[in-house]
């Protein structure tokens, strides 16, 4: 089972390593959320297991790309709306502290129900983004 392990996350991390030569801007954030769900999912599971060390692992996991997320934030650009995502990554970071010290499934999916809504809107960008009129030069 430890080496299945150690191979899934092996190909994980080639597979994201991989790709990012090649992401824009939005397909890396839409990559750093699809691993942070992919953590809450896994962390999850460890509760349920009693997994103590995996869990820690993958809460971890979480919460560091969640400090990347609010970290890439530009307030000058994006003014309210980079304030407001600032402050829901502070609180989903308290909610999984939470979660992760109580092994409290509730919390966690509260915490993925709110990243699932952000997530959403940043897998309707793209499509969003092309429609816009683009401006002539002159």
């Amino acid at each position: 089972m430890a080496v299945n392990k150690k191979a899934l996350n092996a190909y994980r991390s080639v597979g994201a390593a991989s790709a990012v030569p090649y992401a824009d801007r939005v397909q890396l954030i839409q990559m750093l959320f699809d691993g942070l769900l992919a953590a809450l999912a896994d962390a999850e599971g460890h509760i349920q297991r009693n997994d103590i060390p995996a869990k820690s692992e993958s809460f971890g996991r979480a919460s560091k790309i969640i400090i990347g997320l609010q970290g890439s934030l530009d307030f000058e650009k994006g003014g309210e709306i980079a304030r407001n995502l600032s402050e829901l990554y502070d609180y989903c970071t308290r909610r999984l502290l939470k979660a992760s010290l109580r092994n409290d499934v509730s919390i966690l999916h509260e915490v993925r129900s709110l990243l699932n809504e952000i997530n959403s809107a940043w897998e309707l960008l793209p499509n969003l983004l092309k429609s816009e009129p683009v401006a002539m030069a002159s």
